[in-house]
C-alpha cells in the first residue's frame, strides 16, 4: 500500500510538473528564444537600422518589440551609442557603382588617406555639368580638399539633376557613404556646377533639413520656383557665378540673391570675372575654391530648429526636420522631369505652405496653407513628454493632450532619416479640416 501510495505521488508532481513546463509564459520563451539564438536588444536594433528590405525590416521591428528589455530609453541609448565603422578603402575611387531604380548607376569617391573610422568626417556631394562625368570633377576637387572632407560626384546622363532620377541618385549615394564611412551628419554639403547647379539648387532646397550648407555655381532655376528657397531658412548658401557667363546668364543668380535677401536667407554671393579659353565665362572657376572651402569650414547644420518653414509640391510630401505635410488641397505636382508640364497650378505657384514654431513650453504654433493634414515629430528638446502638449493650428487650439514615446515611431523615423543624432519617439498627425480632432497621437 505505501508503494502504491508513492508512486502515485510521484505521478501527480510528475503531471503538476508538466503544465508548467508546457505552458510557460510567453514572454520567458521569447527572451529564452533571444538568448539562445544569442541575438541581443543591441543587434537586433543595428540590424533593423540597416536593414534593406522593407518585409524584412518589418520583422526585426516585431522581434525588437516583443524583447522584455526593449524600451524607448532602452532603445536610445542603443541608438545613441558610437556606430563601428569597418575599415573602408580610402583615395580616389572613380568608379563606384550604385543601384537606382533596379538600374546600374556610377559615382567617383574620395576619402582622405587620413580618414579614421573612429573619427567623423564632414562629407561634400559634388553634381556634374552636362557632358561631364563625377570621375572628371575628382581631378578640379582633390588638391583644395585637403585632409577634412570626403568627396562623392556621382554621374548622371547630361548633368540631368532636376529629373526625379536625379535627385534618388544623389540621396541613395548620401546613404550608401554614410553607411560605409563615418559621416558627421551635421557637416554635409551639396554643390554644383552648370546644370549640377541646378540639381544643387532644387535638391538642396527639397531636403534642405539634410545639408549645413550648399553652393550652386553658374546655374539658376526658374523663377516658379521661388517659393521654396523658403526652406532654405536653416541652410546657407553660397552662390558663385562668372558676369561674363553666357550659358547660365550671371542675371538668373542675381535674382536668386534677391529672393534670398527678400525671405531672410542667409548667403554669400561670388561674382567672378574670371573666363576660360573655350567656354568663355561659363566653367568651373578653380580659383574660388579656397574660399568656398574656407566657408564650407565655418557651417554647420542646425539639426533641431525650434521654427520650421516648409513648401512642399505634391511630389515631395515627405519629413523635413520635425514636420511632414501629409494631405492637401490639389496643388501643383512635379514630373518625372520637373515642371516641364507647365499646367495651371505650376505656373501659379500652388503649393502647400507650413510654418511651425515652438512658441513656449510645450506649445507648438503652426500655420497652414493649403494642407488638410499634417504630422509633428517630437522628443524632449521640443517638448517635455511628462506634460501635456498644446498644439495651436491657424488659430485653434487643435490638440491638448499627453503624448506617449513609441518604439515603433523611434525605429522607423531613425530608419527612414539615417540619422541616430536626432531622434524622435512622437508622432503626432493633425487633422486641419477638424482641428480640434487630432488625427493619430
Amino acid at each position: 500500500m505505501k508503494k502504491n501510495i508513492v508512486l502515485l505521488s510521484v505521478l501527480m508532481v510528475a503531471l503538476l510538473a508538466f503544465p508548467i513546463l508546457a505552458h510557460s509564459p510567453p514572454e520567458m520563451e521569447k527572451s529564452e528564444a533571444f538568448e539562445s539564438s544569442g541575438r541581443s536588444l543591441s543587434s537586433l536594433v543595428k540590424e533593423y537600422v540597416e536593414e534593406d528590405s522593407p518585409e524584412k525590416a518589418n520583422e526585426l521591428l516585431a522581434d525588437i518589440q516583443h524583447m522584455p528589455e526593449a524600451n524607448v530609453e532602452s532603445i536610445s541609448i542603443i541608438l545613441q551609442q558610437p556606430t563601428p565603422y569597418e575599415a573602408q578603402p580610402v583615395g580616389a575611387q572613380p568608379h563606384r557603382s550604385i543601384r537606382v531604380r533596379g538600374v546600374d548607376a556610377e559615382y567617383a569617391l574620395y576619402v582622405p588617406p587620413s580618414y579614421s573610422p573612429e573619427q567623423p568626417m564632414a562629407f561634400i556631394l559634388c553634381l556634374h555639368g552636362a557632358g561631364f562625368t563625377g570621375e572628371a570633377y575628382l581631378d578640379r576637387w582633390i588638391p583644395r580638399l585637403g585632409e577634412k572632407y570626403i568627396l562623392a560626384c556621382p554621374s548622371v546622363t547630361m548633368g540631368a539633376w532636376w529629373t526625379r532620377y536625379g535627385e534618388e541618385l544623389v540621396l541613395k549615394v548620401l546613404q550608401e557613404v554614410q553607411t560605409r564611412y563615418h559621416i558627421d551628419p551635421d557637416r554635409i554639403f551639396l554643390t554644383g556646377m552648370s546644370n549640377g547647379g541646378i540639381g544643387t539648387w532644387i535638391i538642396g532646397m527639397h531636403h534642405a533639413d539634410r545639408f549645413a550648407g550648399i553652393a550652386p555655381m553658374a546655374s539658376g532655376i526658374d523663377d516658379v520656383l521661388f517659393p521654396f528657397v523658403e526652406n532654405l531658412v536653416h541652410t546657407p548658401v553660397y552662390v558663385i557665378h562668372g558676369a561674363a557667363d553666357q550659358v547660365m546668364p550671371v542675371q538668373l543668380s542675381r535674382d536668386l540673391v534677391k529672393e534670398m535677401e527678400r525671405r531672410g536667407i542667409s548667403y554669400q554671393y561670388q561674382e567672378h570675372t574670371w573666363t576660360h579659353p573655350h567656354a568663355g565665362g561659363h566653367f568651373f572657376p578653380k580659383q574660388a575654391l579656397p574660399e568656398l572651402m574656407t566657408w564650407f569650414d565655418a557651417q554647420q547644420r542646425e539639426p533641431l530648429p525650434r521654427t520650421i518653414s516648409l513648401v512642399r509640391d505634391a511630389t515631395h510630401l515627405t519629413p523635413f526636420s520635425w514636420v511632414r505635410i501629409d494631405m492637401t488641397d490639389q496643388i501643383a505636382a512635379f514630373t518625372e522631369n520637373l515642371i516641364d508640364s507647365r499646367d495651371e497650378f505650376i505656373t501659379g505657384g500652388v503649393y502647400a505652405k507650413l510654418h511651425a514654431q515652438v512658441t513656449a513650453p510645450n506649445k507648438i504654433v503652426v500655420s497652414t496653407s493649403r494642407i488638410r493634414r499634417y504630422t509633428l515629430f517630437l522628443n524632449q528638446d521640443l517638448v517635455d513628454f511628462s506634460k501635456p502638449i498644446i498644439v495651436e493650428t491657424n488659430g485653434r487650439i487643435s490638440f491638448e493632450e499627453m503624448v506617449e514615446p513609441r518604439i515603433e515611431t523611434l525605429l522607423k523615423e531613425v530608419r527612414y532619416r539615417s540619422d541616430t543624432h536626432t531622434l524622435f519617439p512622437v508622432k503626432l498627425t493633425i487633422d486641419v479640416t477638424s482641428p480640434d480632432i487630432p488625427n493619430e497621437k
